[in-house]
């Protein structure tokens, strides 16, 4: 008996110890300072070219739609889709029987208005030999003062008559040119030396003309060795484009490839794209975009409406102190509720790096929507950027003025020096893990090596 109650106190107190160990263990670890495995990089200078990107459409500098100006069936159609044609050339002719009608109707009313006029010279001319007489006779006082007002009034209405025939020739005259115009309209030539392009009617089809209507589109007629890109801009990067600025060009149509252009036209007026109903529907506002033009120095066979993405370059910085864009991100200034600890911004933890450029947009420009959402506490305290530099095993967070930036790089213009050594990843480091004064060590991260073999393997 006194043996089994020995045996209950030593397990319960083997129990006890047990727990106090395990205890002391957690508190141990929890204690222990986590370190961040990153990778370093040393800040040196570099030359850098910040660069708007767009997409759009390769199209004719030149080009004119070809819409009839006169109604009728087309009777002659001479060319075709993809024809040269020179300037000049028969391209269309429209049914003229109604307009030479409409001619010779005219051509008898001039005649007829030129007839009433010389009817009228010639009643002008006797009334005003009978109103000189009628004078000379009134003088000596042989024809009466009622006599001689009638014929005074007859000669007055002659000269009248004269003029009335007169207006009416020159209306008779303008409504033959009116006619003589329209029946030359019924025949179109080429406006410029070029190419068929589009073609949208057919010999034998009735068109629309455009002197009281819409008008009926026939063909486009286009300079297809003279080419440009239209690319659309947004409106935050569109004030850093202008005229004579350099590009290069990659069309969907030719592989492997790239062109140069210049920057000829930039639209002062914005154009909106998406759905517009959609748009509406939910209260969602459109994105403004500016279109604008490239011209291609290269000569090759474009064809209009082919795809073009354009990275235009808009500024350049010459031995500019530069740090990896992924090595920018945003805190809120120290001393602030809520500065310690991970970024204000940044994609959830171990998300992979899919894009620099993305990498620099979700860092730093995430905070201004933040901030639109109306949160007067954080209007008060707006994050700042910052850099992570080495100091010995731990990190210094320091904050930067930053410039412009290329595809890899940012333009530190305040708050690092050349030679110091930043943090530049992993990602999910930077944008969250690391704080002032966090222990680090220098590594590769798994997680990044398997976000960039993927990102390799999609390209």
């Amino acid at each position: 008996m006194a043996n089994s109650k020995k045996r209950r106190k030593a397990v319960v107190f083997s129990i006890i110890g047990l727990v106090v160990a395990a205890l002391t263990v957690g508190a141990i670890v929890k204690k222990r300072e986590v370190v961040v495995t990153v990778q370093t990089e040393k800040i040196g200078r570099r030359n850098l070219t910040e660069i708007v990107v767009a997409n759009g459409k390769i199209q004719p500098v030149v080009q004119v739609k070809i819409s009839p100006e006169v109604s009728g069936e087309i009777i002659e159609l001479p060319v075709k889709e993809g024809q040269s044609v020179k300037k000049g050339d028969l391209i269309l002719k429209i049914k003229p029987d109604f307009y030479i009608a409409n001619r010779n109707q005219a051509q008898a009313s001039y005649e007829a208005s030129v007839a009433g006029k010389t009817t009228g010279e010639a009643n002008l001319r006797k009334a005003e030999a009978e109103f000189k007489r009628a004078q000379g006779l009134f003088r000596q006082k042989l024809v009466s003062a009622s006599a001689f007002d009638e014929i005074q009034a007859s000669y007055d209405v002659a000269q009248a008559q004269l003029n009335g025939a007169e207006h009416q020739v020159e209306m008779a005259r303008a409504s033959l040119a009116s006619a003589d115009e329209s029946l030359a309209k019924t025949t179109i030539v080429a406006p410029l030396t070029g190419t068929i392009s589009k073609l949208n009617s057919q010999l034998g089809e009735r068109v629309l003309g455009t002197i009281q209507n819409v008008g009926t589109e026939i063909m486009t007629v286009a300079d297809l060795n003279e080419m440009e890109a239209r690319v659309d801009i947004g409106e935050m990067d569109v004030v850093l484009i202008s005229p004579g600025q350099t590009a290069r060009l990659e069309v969907d149509a030719f592989k492997n490839r790239k062109f140069s252009g210049i920057v000829t036209e930039i639209a002062n007026s914005s154009t909106t794209s998406g759905l517009t109903g959609m748009m509406q529907n939910n209260n969602q506002q459109e994105a403004t975009k500016f279109s604008v033009k490239i011209r291609i120095k290269e000569k090759e066979s474009f064809r209009p409406g082919m795809s073009v993405t354009a990275e235009i370059e808009t500024r350049y910085r010459t031995n500019a102190l530069a740090v990896p864009i992924a090595s920018v991100t945003t805190r809120l200034p120290k001393g602030t509720a809520g500065s310690h600890g991970a970024g204000t911004n940044g994609p959830a933890p171990g998300s992979p790096i899919t894009n620099p450029v993305a990498v620099k947009t979700n860092s730093i420009s995430a905070s201004v929507t933040n901030l639109a959402k109306g949160d007067k506490t954080k209007e008060a305290a707006k994050p700042i950027e910052v850099v992570f530099v080495l100091e010995g095993d731990r990190v210094k967070m320091v904050p930067v003025k930053i410039g412009i930036s290329d595809d890899t790089h940012w333009e530190i213009m305040e708050g690092l020096k050349e030679g110091q050594e930043v943090v530049s990843g992993g990602y999910r480091a930077i944008s969250r893990d690391l704080d002032d004064g966090k222990k680090i060590r220098k590594g590769v991260v798994a997680s990044e090596i398997a976000a960039d073999n993927e990102r390799k393997g999609n390209e």
